[in-house]
């Protein structure tokens, strides 16, 4: 199903309406995204009024407490209780506005709600979880009471919910739904001797796809599974890789079109129809979203079918249960100011063992090893919601990316080469080694001679025996980050949600309260303003 894009701005809520400017502006634009420019026309007051009680909008639009990375989902759900169907759906999204799913977090539950989307498994960081409760939630839609005849507020609703709705597809490159082909140019190890990290710096070519892309924006891969996962998994089937499913062989359809990570519910669905006895009652568990044996965290497609060795799905049952390949998106690590028709990803690539079982990561291998040069692949770039630099050129910049994070601020710095920003930048950048784990160290070392890299602050974490971080660093240096928030600094992070983050705005409060002499509560309140004024924003997975 193709996303929904908006058309050209309509103004569909009159002044007159009893809205603030801000509510107006977002109606506006939620309409404009809805109604087929034919047939708009700007609504009264009353119905106005309706529309902000209604299904468009419900006085709950503002804060969104439940959004926290590192909240249990049945936390985050407990925030959300009491508020519409719609809020407690972007209660269940595990990530603000990551666009994984293609949408940002608000405009996914909105089309979920308004039945404009019917995939309920798109939100990447949240996986099994947050598609369970999308899915209950999406049924709750179902069970709520019919309006009755003659309310007033719901009869001024149903009048402005009549038009039908308009379908754009997107302009290619622009979303997952429609992507476009580009070439992988190369592959360059960042690590050095002894690291225990392997992460690439990765080229593609677009010319020829023309795409171009803004310094912030992530770009969207469709890997493929790898060959060797694929023939096990057909082994255990029973199957022959040529076996036709879908007009494809079985083989190319499990390497190009399914997910063989986290086996989905409905996989344990499907097993529970064709075995019996204890077996049957465990997938049925397990298809509940339970832990019979406290292993399902680490069921993928091949354990599953190994823990209920011997059942063998027909191919095409099989295929079915199974979930779509999602792309993959990766923060830009390189400017279209500064390399025009080229673009660099950073990627570390994610290998682990569970039991005795090598397991690899699905795009961050594909780019690291399995795609070989001048191969295509299917990509997009994912536009950034609130993530890039500053409108003004001459704004002071600070960045703070650890390990990979550092790749939207290698693009930040190199568009400002490009581009000749006069503003200053400091980058705080960290990772386990300095003599085997510091990326990019010659370009960083001659951007800061040049003077283009104003400062930059360096945290090593094995380097000495006690782990020193990057918020380590910054409160090390905090009178002068201060100095620099002070003089208009726009703050920048990039990297692990889970604890980074959480990390550097901690330590950001402390140095706020100590050096801008505020309490404990004035710093939280400065650091939030910060974030609402666009002047501390974050890139975190």
């Amino acid at each position: 199903m193709n996303q929904i894009t908006p058309p050209p701005k309509l103004d569909i809520i009159p002044a007159s309406a009893p809205f603030s400017d801000a509510q107006r502006s977002w109606l506006n634009g939620f309409f404009a995204g809805l109604l087929s420019p034919d047939v708009a026309a700007p609504l009264s007051a009353e119905q106005g009024a309706a529309v902000m009680q209604g299904a468009a909008g419900d006085g709950d639009d503002g804060e969104a407490p439940w959004h926290d990375q590192t909240m249990p989902i049945a936390d985050r759900m407990k925030l959300a209780e009491g508020r519409p169907v719609r809020r407690k759906m972007m209660a269940a999204m595990a990530q603000q506005d990551c666009g994984q799913c293609g949408y940002n977090c608000h405009d996914y539950s909105e089309a979920i709600a308004g039945r404009s989307e019917a995939r309920l498994n798109l939100c990447v960081p949240g996986g099994k979880e947050t598609a369970r409760m999308l899915k209950s939630l999406y049924e709750e839609l179902d069970k709520a009471p019919a309006a009755k005849t003659g309310d007033k507020a719901a009869d001024k609703t149903d009048a402005v919910t009549a038009p039908a709705v308009t379908v754009t597809i997107a302009e290619p490159g622009r979303s997952r739904d429609n992507p476009v082909t580009a070439t992988f140019l190369s592959r360059r190890l960042l690590n050095k001797g002894k690291s225990e990290k392997e992460t690439y710096h990765v080229e593609f070519d677009l010319s020829e796809s023309k795409l171009d892309y803004v310094v912030g924006d992530s770009f969207g891969v469709f890997a493929r599974n790898e060959v060797g996962l694929v023939d096990q998994i057909i082994a255990l089937l029973g199957a022959s890789h040529t076996t036709k499913v879908n007009g494809k062989t079985l083989r190319e359809v499990l390497i190009d079109d399914v997910s063989l990570s986290p086996a989905p519910d409905t996989l344990f669905e499907l097993i529970s129809f064709i075995t019996g006895g204890a077996q049957r009652e465990k997938a049925r568990a397990l298809a509940q979203g339970e832990d019979p044996d406290g292993d399902a965290a680490t069921l993928d497609v091949m354990a599953a079918l190994q823990k209920f060795s011997g059942t063998r799905p027909h191919p095409e049952a099989f295929v079915e249960a199974l979930e779509p390949l999602q792309p993959r998106l990766y923060s830009i690590s390189s400017s279209h100011n500064a390399t025009p028709g080229k673009l660099s990803l950073t990627v570390d690539s994610v290998r682990y063992v569970v039991g005795k079982r090598k397991r690899l990561g699905v795009a961050s291998t594909f780019l690291g090893e399995r795609i070989t040069e001048g191969e295509n692949l299917k990509v997009y770039v994912q536009k950034a919601h609130g993530f890039g630099l500053p409108q003004d050129p001459k704004t002071p910049v600070i960045m703070i990316g650890p390990g990979t994070g550092i790749a939207p601020f290698r693009a930040f710095l190199l568009d400002r080469k490009a581009t000749g920003a006069p503003g200053k930048n400091w980058l705080f950048f960290g990772h386990q080694r300095s003599d085997c784990d510091f990326f990019y160290q010659e370009e960083l070392n001659a951007m800061k001679t040049s003077g283009l890299l104003t400062r930059m602050s360096l945290a090593w974490s094995r380097d000495g025996e006690k782990k020193f971080y990057v918020q380590d660093r910054m409160r090390e240096v905090g009178r002068e980050v201060w100095t620099w928030l002070a003089e208009g600094a726009h703050l920048y992070i990039c990297g692990d949600a889970k604890r980074m983050a959480k990390d550097v705005e901690r330590a950001l409060v402390d140095i706020v309260a100590q050096f801008g002499a505020r309490s404990t509560d004035e710093a939280v309140s400065f650091v939030a303003e910060l974030k609402k004024t666009g002047r501390f924003q974050a890139d975190v997975y």
